[in-house]
């Protein structure tokens, strides 16, 4: 494919900076060999996911790769005898498991080609080295001046930019650096402005910048070439790496982590600013922490900082990367440039930056900038909001949550018991009562005489003669209203009796009189 030639029809453009996270779902035993089927997902939504099948052969691959990092993954070991039964191909599945959470997670390996063809294979199965020399090629075929010396394999981090070391034929010891990439997502320019800024890059002239020698572009990728620094790139110097070595080789387990001395913080810091809009500040916090401890921070906002060097250092820290520097907002890069550790570096030149840009391509870059701000804003509330649901869902999964809803269930049916039994008590109170006043009511029919109430106790015959006195006292348990006489019970209705044996009182029994001995006893 020529070099100013249109990309093919359909090309997908992904963000290759969205993290993939990957979680075993099962796993089938074919006759020689177990295949774990993994679901593969693209950032937070669920619906961008598919579905891959590896071998623990595939995962050993790949830790062999890896190794170039220096860091100790956990990849299950290996097993000979005995590695298709079930209970033991469970427990590999569980390793598995934690070996890609340890790669997803970790934010050097996550990125990696290496880790984006392992998980997506669709969309990440190009050689983009090869793809990129032939671009070179073909752009050199017009201009003959220029020579591939090699490439510098794997330098850098973003998977479709490469490097290669040049050299301009009558300059045989001059080195140059050729970096080629192909174009992401956030392309809002039109093809002409963009080639239009691209040509624009060799005329910018800056203290601080390494000048741009020769720049172009088409409509898929685009290459600049710049002069090679043998000591290499400002990261170089922090990991104390060798410039040509792959990026997972100097950056992922740097065998001695240290920051810059506070001469180098303040020089290069101060000369960066001069560079900055204010959109770049909390990306100048970063780096200013990396050139500060030797590595990136671990999460932002940071909490606390480690010993610094100066706590002028630890200031502007503070300034860019805490919580309350990102809750309620940034400083200025003037303010940035009055503080304490910038304030008294001396520039060592007073040449100023020449970058003219003419206005129409300046309205165009301004509505770029716009969509590409939108975009992240869009991005952080979709982030924002699925962190929000991810707690929520994790504190009411947690143990402890599980253990109050338990005991909110148990003090709920005791107190649903209490009331059924206080609402069954209630009703079979009301049911007695409704037997004492009127039981035989719905049993009477009209030619019935009414049941008397307690006022009927009146027609009951009048009491006998007292006994005499010598008899004794009646006992406690006496129960007086059984003690009337048969007529009684059979001259009135069942209605009338329980009405009185209701209404009995024992205060109103009166004491026995004494009685010859001859009397007959009472019951």
């Amino acid at each position: 494919m020529a070099f100013m030639e249109k990309p093919p029809a359909g090309k997908v453009l992904l963000d290759d900076t969205v993290p993939l996270t990957a979680a075993i779902e099962a796993s089938q035993s074919l006759q020689s060999h177990t295949e774990y089927i993994i679901r593969v997902q693209r950032g937070i939504s669920v619906e961008n996911s598919w579905q891959i099948v590896r071998r623990y052969s595939d995962f050993d691959l790949l830790n062999n790769s890896l190794q170039i990092a220096g860091l100790s993954l956990p990849l299950p070991p290996k097993k000979l005898i005995g590695n298709m039964d079930r209970e033991f191909i469970a427990e590999r599945q569980k390793g598995l498991q934690n070996y890609l959470n340890v790669i997803t997670t970790n934010h050097v390996l996550s990125n990696c080609e290496l880790v984006k063809k392992f998980l997506d294979p669709n969309n990440y199965s190009a050689n983009y080295t090869e793809i990129a020399l032939q671009q070179v090629s073909m752009f050199f075929r017009s201009e003959p001046k220029w020579e591939v010396v090699e490439p510098l394999k794997d330098i850098g981090w973003r998977i479709r930019k490469k490097y290669f070391l040049m050299k301009i034929k009558n300059q045989p010891k001059e080195r140059l650096v050729l970096s080629w990439a192909d174009l992401g997502p956030d392309k809002y320019l039109s093809d002409k402005d963009f080639q239009c800024l691209i040509k624009l890059l060799p005329s910018c002239l800056h203290p601080y910048i390494y000048r741009v020698t020769f720049a172009t572009a088409n409509e898929s990728s685009a290459l600049l070439i710049r002069m090679f620094n043998e000591k290499g790139t400002l990261k170089d110097l922090i990991y104390k790496a060798k410039p040509k070595d792959p990026f997972l080789k100097k950056y992922c387990n740097p065998k001695k982590i240290q920051g810059l001395e506070l001469q180098q913080i303040k020089t290069y810091g101060r000369q960066i600013l001069e560079t900055l809009e204010s959109v770049d500040v909390h990306c100048f916090g970063h780096l200013l922490y990396e050139m500060t401890y030797g590595r990136p921070p671990d999460s932002v906002p940071v909490d606390s900082f480690p010993p610094a060097p100066s706590m002028a250092v630890v200031a502007v820290l503070e300034s860019t990367l805490s919580c309350e520097a990102c809750k309620n907002g940034m400083p200025t890069v003037s303010r940035l440039l009055q503080m304490p550790l910038f304030s008294d570096v001396l520039l060592t030149t007073s040449e100023k930056p020449q970058f003219k840009i003419p206005t129409k391509l300046k309205e165009a870059l301004r509505i770029a900038k716009e969509c590409i701000e939108k975009r992240l804003i869009e991005e952080q509330k979709q982030i924002h909001q699925h962190r929000r649901l991810t707690r929520a869902q994790s504190h009411h999964g947690s143990e402890e949550e599980r253990k109050k809803r338990k005991i909110l269930a148990r003090k709920k049916s005791k107190r649903s018991a209490v009331e059924n039994s206080e609402e069954y008590s209630a009703k079979y109170s009301n049911s007695n009562n409704s037997a004492g006043s009127g039981a035989s009511s719905p049993l009477t029919s009209p030619s019935s005489p009414t049941p008397p109430s307690t006022a009927g106790m009146s027609a009951l015959p009048p009491p006998p003669p007292p006994p005499p006195p010598a008899a004794p006292l009646l006992p406690a348990s006496t129960e007086a209203p059984t003690q009337l006489p048969p007529q009684a019970v059979n001259g009135v209705s069942r209605g009338a009796l329980l009405s009185s044996i209701q209404n009995f009182q024992k205060g109103t029994l009166r004491k026995a009189e004494t009685c010859d001995h001859s009397a007959p006893k009472i019951g």
